[in-house]
């Protein structure tokens, strides 16, 4: 087994496992060595033999291990904050999505995502960003297709929700 026949079957995913990096740890530098973990323990699999006809949502799965390893060995827990009310005083979730998307940056994106809980931040990461499918998304939490789905809503809502305030706080 040459190790470019690896590269050649990952590399496509490797925007898949940056983005659910960084929203795994909140530092830019950390997500990058979990990204190199990440690669590290598949390349390990690949020599076993134990690849997937899916590159993305294996290293996906390969990825969330890893970051779940190092938060135990941290002896850290994820901080979740559980908002019962949020995203309650949104009507149209689709539209103001997009309104609060068009009118803030990146930055705050990247913000509201990590004030949601991790569960349904990981969800919208793997679904929005990383275009894998609600099923994929199952196969690589270990979590149901229909929590999953769940997960994804009231994050969206939520995300929208705080987004929205940031766009009312900093409108002239």
């Amino acid at each position: 087994m040459h190790p470019d026949e690896f590269l050649v079957a990952t590399l496509g995913s490797a925007d898949l496992v940056y983005n659910l990096a960084r929203r795994l740890v909140r530092d830019e530098e950390a997500a990058r060595d979990l990204v190199q973990e990440t690669y590290l323990r598949a390349f390990e699999s690949w020599r076993r033999h134990r690849r997937s006809d899916r590159p993305g949502p294996w290293l996906a799965t390969i990825c969330m291990n890893a970051a779940r390893s190092q938060l135990r060995r941290a002896g850290a827990r994820p901080q979740e904050l559980l908002d019962a009310q949020a995203g309650a005083e949104v009507s149209s979730p689709a539209d103001v999505a997009a309104d609060a998307l068009a009118a803030i940056d990146k930055a705050a994106v990247h913000r509201g995502l990590w004030e949601l809980p991790e569960s349904q931040r990981i969800a919208i990461t793997l679904m929005d960003l990383c275009g894998l499918s609600a099923s994929e998304v199952a196969r690589v939490t270990g979590s149901p297709r229909s929590t999953i789905l769940s997960r994804v809503h009231r994050g969206r809502k939520a995300l929208a929700a705080r987004l929205g305030k940031e766009v009312r706080i900093h409108e002239p």
